[in-house]
């Protein structure tokens, strides 16, 4: 089993709105980045396990979700009237792929990247690294137990 990190700005797609999806499970499309891509596409498998993080202002982990489909090519990318299209990929030749994603939990309370910061066993986190923008991150077992004990205890260790 592999851990990623998935990041959403809250106004565009919240933990919220992944819990209220029918079946708690949604498509994650939208993902414009090639490094981020080659991870939905290539190693992101059914049952990994992924930490929900909300960007933007208050950045802070919120929640996990599992994932429950693997990658497959991600039809915004053909949709015009679509926020993320994009007219070099086809359904022919992809270029952008997406997975499902299923709710799993909330966390009691939000763990910030401040707090994340203060913890000396996640210095090697991506998300921790200055200049690290990607929506899609691995994540270590280690890292995900921790963040996950963080978000039980109310956002601190």
């Amino acid at each position: 089993m592999n851990y990623w990190l998935l990041k959403s700005e809250p106004e565009s797609y919240s933990i919220d709105d992944l819990a209220a999806e029918p079946g708690q499970t949604t498509c994650w499309s939208g993902v414009r980045n090639f490094q981020a891509r080659n991870f939905l596409r290539d190693q992101m498998a059914e049952g990994d396990m992924a930490v929900f993080y909300h960007s933007g202002t208050g950045p802070s982990a919120v929640g996990t979700a599992r994932v429950v489909r693997a990658g497959y090519p991600d039809e915004t990318a053909w949709d015009p009237a679509d926020n993320h299209f994009d007219p070099k990929s086809t359904p022919e030749r992809p270029l952008w792929f997406a997975v499902d994603v299923r709710f799993v939990s909330k966390f009691a309370a939000p763990v910030p990247l401040g707090a994340m910061r203060h913890v000396t066993a996640l210095n090697g986190m991506e998300l921790l690294r200055k200049g690290s923008r990607l929506s899609v991150m691995p994540i270590t077992k280690e890292e995900f137990d921790i963040v996950c004990a963080m978000g039980a205890q109310g956002g601190q260790q």
